[in-house]
């Protein structure tokens, strides 16, 4: 008998059929990947078995783990399982954790839940947890709050807490999205050694197929609700006759068409020269702290149509390069450039009026709209706050006509942000940073969260903007597949300094520092996991397959 069986499981909000007929069995010790795009039902399904739903949804069809009905348990019943039996990690751990509590407390509080533990005796247990997690005492007490702890280690207290009790099954909620490759590398492996040294089953639910290829031992795939293929990582990579897992496997290491090259003769749209972000020292009782510099002494050049890729771990100060070439972090020296004039100008003016050339796309557009507002206001407001001369007639055509160079359609403008898809909403984000017709846009993480269909559509989109209107890129990214794709040069930072840079594709082929050859080694690779599983040329195979039926 399977650990967890999944039989006919439909799922229903509202006149909406989210699940159809999903079925999966899983064995203990055995890691499956849940893979699919944005709205594919994967989540859901994982969802599903802890009973975790919204209220008033109907479902059907039968759960079990280990033989224990779930389908039809009450709420208490459920809770008893949730932690015990099940672990769930979830996606963004800052979220997932209680700010107000320290890290033993929340370790704790899970056994206390479940176990007749003295608080003694459960901090105990975290103790321990941390060390098995790689958090050690002294450095990591168990009396620091989440808010002390980077994103990886954040990460590690989540496992704990998921683990706490060796549960029969582990549905981990795409836990490394978010992370660094060094760090996400380190995550992947301590999950998976945890996992197989507690003999426990884990469900992976992710969109990314490199990561799953390395740690799978099966796969299943999901569509509109469906599972459409499921079998193990050789029969979905090498074997597989379903047209919509060879469009992901293409679209995993799609790249850009792109027809316009950029020139080292002209000048350049941004330059940074000799650029210092420091931070003061804290106080102390006698004193301060060293003060801490964030940037020493970076320097960068990009030119017209050119795609420039700024990469490194985090805390190694590339988003602090970002705020001070934005103007929204001052720096103590060095200078910034746009379109040849000193950034930010001697005069709020003439800054207001340079501000215009340099924009910026984030990671999460329904995070940076104001949830009230139309799309009509959104994408004006750049235009707005620039050109206060421009009536409303006159800014709603730029609007329309914005939002058709991004593909969508003018009547969009009327609709609200909540009303469109992830790859959508970050459409109409690039609108927005192209309505005062920049010369440069800053693209901080922003197709990192989108599922690779998604993901490959937006990458064309910012190639053809970028061939058509001359606008060019600074990806600010951990994602090398995408920095590899798309890019024209790569920037790779370490502790506030530019340790290598070069062509993008002389760089990955031969990294000149240890750091660089480092990220490499840990970013997620569809064909390096393959042929690590003896599967060479599986990508290559489902790549020629795919565009022989296209």
């Amino acid at each position: 008998m399977s650990l967890l069986e999944i039989k006919d499981l439909n799922v229903e909000i509202g006149s909406a059929q989210i699940l159809k007929s999903v079925s999966l069995e899983l064995d203990a010790g055995e890691i499956i990947g849940l893979v699919g795009e944005s709205g594919s039902g994967k989540s859901m399904t994982a969802m599903s078995i802890l009973g975790l739903v919204p209220p008033k949804t109907k479902k059907s069809g039968t759960i079990s783990l280990d033989g224990e009905e779930l389908s039809n348990a009450t709420e208490k019943q459920l809770c008893d399982i949730r932690g015990r039996d099940i672990g769930i990690i979830f996606q963004e751990p800052m979220t997932a954790l209680n700010p107000l509590m320290t890290i033993g407390d929340q370790i704790a509080e899970t056994v206390r839940v479940h176990q007749k533990r003295s608080r003694k005796e459960a901090l105990s247990i975290a103790r321990d947890l941390l060390d098995r997690v790689g958090l050690p005492a002294p450095r990591f007490g168990l009396d620091r709050f989440p808010h002390d702890l980077s994103g990886g280690q954040r990460q590690r207290v989540a496992i704990a807490i998921a683990l706490a009790l060796k549960p029969k099954l582990i549905i981990a909620d795409e836990p490394t999205t978010a992370l660094d490759v060094t760090t996400q590398a380190e995550i992947l492996d301590l999950l998976c050694r945890l996992v197989r040294e507690d003999g426990a089953a884990m469900i992976f639910v992710t969109h990314d197929l490199a990561v799953i290829a390395g740690i799978a031992d099966r796969i299943v795939l999901m569509r509109h609700g469906k599972i459409v293929e499921q079998g193990s990582v050789e029969k979905i990579f090498r074997k597989s006759e379903n047209s919509y897992t060879r469009e992901l496997i293409r679209n995993t290491n799609h790249k850009p068409k792109r027809n316009t090259q950029a020139s080292s003769e002209d000048q350049p749209v941004l330059q940074v020269e000799n650029l210092v972000r420091e931070y003061s020292g804290k106080p102390k009782l006698f004193g301060k702290s060293e003060a801490f510099r964030a940037v020493n002494g970076v320097s960068l050049k990009i030119h017209p149509h050119e795609n420039v890729g700024l990469v490194g771990e985090s805390g190694c100060g590339k988003s602090t390069l970002l705020r001070s070439i934005l103007g929204l972090d001052r720096a103590q020296a060095g200078r910034v450039r746009v379109d040849g004039e000193q950034f930010p100008a001697a005069n709020a003016a003439r800054t207001k009026e340079l501000r215009k050339k340099i924009q910026v796309v984030f990671q999460d557009p329904f995070g940076s709209f104001d949830p009230r507002w139309r799309v009509e206001q959104i994408v004006a407001e750049n235009f707005h706050l620039n050109d206060t001369t421009v009536s409303r007639r006159d800014a709603r055509k730029h609007v329309e006509h914005m939002l058709e160079q991004v593909g969508l359609s003018g009547k969009d403008a009327d609709r609200y942000p909540h009303q469109f898809s992830g790859g959508q909403r970050q459409r109409i984000a690039i609108a927005r940073a192209l309505i005062t017709e920049p010369s440069i846009i800053a693209l901080d993480e922003a197709v990192s969260a989108l599922d690779v269909t998604v993901r490959a559509t937006i990458l064309d989109l910012l190639a053809d903007l970028s061939d058509r209107l001359g606008v060019a890129y600074l990806f600010v990214t951990h994602d090398l597949t995408v920095v590899r794709s798309i890019t024209d040069r790569v920037l790779v930072m370490q502790s506030g300094e530019i340790v290598e840079q070069g062509d993008t594709e002389s760089v990955f082929a031969n990294p000149q520092h240890p750091y660089t050859a480092k990220l490499l080694d840990a970013a997620p690779n569809l064909e390096r996991a393959l042929e690590s599983r003896g599967l060479p040329r599986a990508v290559v195979a489902a790549q020629n397959i795919a565009e022989q039926a296209n």
